[in-house]
């Protein structure tokens, strides 16, 4: 990776809460310039006062939001994580699936983070930049022993593989990108009996980035480094 003698920029999706405003609040205190974006509520981010956080209101749905987004970032960034995420309907049988919950889902967790590099992808590469996904063990096709919980995994696997099959592309333009499990963290989706902490769940994911290289490009590891099976 080029080494910069800039601020680093970060741009952080779903920041208003859990891993993704703990994201902000860690990538801050590593002296990055910090871009969080939230869809409605700014939640966390607006008791977050800090010189170096812009914070943007922008559905990662809507193209329409991230284009003029990321044309006030103007500066290169160096890192993007792809954080906005959200959970499906607790369906117990495929009789109770909900097709308008699994569209949303999917368009969520597996087609904004695509739509929101391709629109950073410019910015990205000025600087050999590095594209996470958060993304979940339960798109692991492998470790799928309990099923259920349909529209997340397929949105979680689609992720995964949107971002496999840009693995190559991109590692040829510079930019490396990683697909990283945070793991069972306590916080709005994790739910109370989570074991994890954001707090600690974050700073494994950063020193996940951290040792992320061209060379790596494409991992799927959990936010302790573990490789996760397919």
């Amino acid at each position: 990776m080029l080494l910069h003698n800039h601020m680093p920029v970060a741009f952080v999706t779903g920041a208003n809460r859990g891993i993704g405003f703990e994201l902000v609040r860690q990538l801050l205190e590593q002296n990055y310039t910090v871009h969080a974006t939230y869809r409605s509520s700014m939640g966390g981010l607006e008791g977050l006062v800090h010189p170096n956080l812009h914070c943007h209101r922008m559905d990662v749905r809507d193209a329409s939001q991230i284009k003029p987004t990321l044309e006030r970032v103007s500066t290169p960034i160096d890192l993007l994580i792809n954080n906005a995420g959200i959970a499906d309907g607790r369906w117990a049988s495929v009789e109770e699936i909900d097709f308008e919950v699994v569209s949303n889902v999917m368009e969520v967790n597996a087609i904004a983070p695509v739509r929101v590099t391709q629109f950073a992808l410019p910015l990205l590469v000025k600087n050999g930049g590095k594209v996470v996904m958060i993304t979940s063990l339960m798109g692991s096709i492998e470790d799928c022993a309990s099923g259920r919980s349909y529209a997340y995994r397929a949105s979680k696997t689609a992720l995964n593989m949107f971002t496999t099959a840009m693995k190559s592309e991109l590692q040829e333009r510079g930019v490396a990108v990683m697909l990283i499990h945070p793991g069972w963290v306590e916080t709005d989706m994790g739910g109370p009996n989570a074991p994890l902490q954001a707090s600690e769940s974050v700073t494994g994911i950063l020193t996940q980035i951290n040792e992320q290289t061209l060379a790596t490009t494409g991992r799927f590891v959990d936010y302790a480094g573990n490789n996760l099976p397919w």
